[in-house]
């Protein structure tokens, strides 16, 4: 079994009103023994559905727009109009309550809530750019700040912000430095695979180092020693990575 295979799982989970592992594994035509190992052995399939009285399976969050069940999962999330709506202050504070509800340790020691702002002021820059050139379509699309996973026992997925637009999902991990870190990169890159599965086969996710230190910084590096690259930029080129994806300059 293949973490594709958790992917197909995870999705007929998610777009049902509850399934059955026999008739997923019909429907995938696989052995059900094999659907249930992953159902009952994976944390984080366990983490993403649940099962009832009548062992039928369902999804917490729905893959479709919107994603209800996200705020499960984040300490904040909605439509980047309401995001854009809120006062700085009003968002930290809902930020804060939605951390402490997902079990996201709120110890300031190292700066963690002048990075928080950082993020914030870095997203309101691209959602002004954004709508400058896309119109008031980009503030239907949804926004989610410290999403968090529990991959393993030993293994937390953290993803600073993920911006989820009609068929893509862009993670956005924030460093405030100037210069790539090769393990941040990997960093980056890493929680793709689990983000796939949890937003389903509808969405590609693609992950995006920031530097928010750097200025005029856009390039694409190598994710370790594979062929695959990630994009990596400073936080006034940010437009420039989703048009490279989106191609609205084009």
């Amino acid at each position: 079994m293949t973490m594709q295979t958790d992917r197909e799982i995870c999705a007929l989970i998610c777009r049902s009103n509850g399934m059955k592992a026999k008739d997923i594994a019909r429907l995938l035509k696989v052995e059900r023994q094999e659907v249930n190992h992953i159902l009952y052995s994976s944390p984080l399939m366990k983490e993403l559905c649940w099962q009832d009285r009548e062992y039928n399976w369902h999804g917490i969050m729905k893959q479709g727009r919107p994603h209800t069940g996200l705020q499960e999962f984040a300490g904040y999330y909605d439509t980047v109009r309401n995001f854009i709506g809120l006062t700085e202050k009003e968002w930290l504070e809902q930020l804060k309550e939605g951390c402490t509800n997902i079990g996201r340790n709120l110890n300031d020691t190292r700066g963690l809530f002048h990075s928080f702002m950082d993020c914030r002021q870095q997203m309101i820059r691209l959602f002004s750019d954004l709508r400058e050139m896309l119109g008031e379509r980009c503030l239907d699309w949804e926004i989610a700040f410290e999403l968090r996973l529990k991959q393993s026992r030993y293994v937390r997925i953290y993803t600073d912000v993920l911006v989820i637009t009609e068929d893509r999902v862009f993670s956005l991990e924030f460093k405030m430095k100037n210069e790539v870190n090769p393990e941040e990169v990997l960093q980056a890159a890493k929680y793709c695979p689990y983000l796939e599965i949890m937003f389903g086969p509808d969405y590609e996710a693609i992950p995006v180092l920031i530097l928010t230190s750097s200025r005029e910084t856009f390039e694409f590096v190598p994710i370790g020693e594979t062929d695959a690259v990630l994009p990596v930029c400073s936080g006034d080129m940010l437009f420039n990575v989703f048009d490279e994806y989106l191609g609205f300059l084009a």
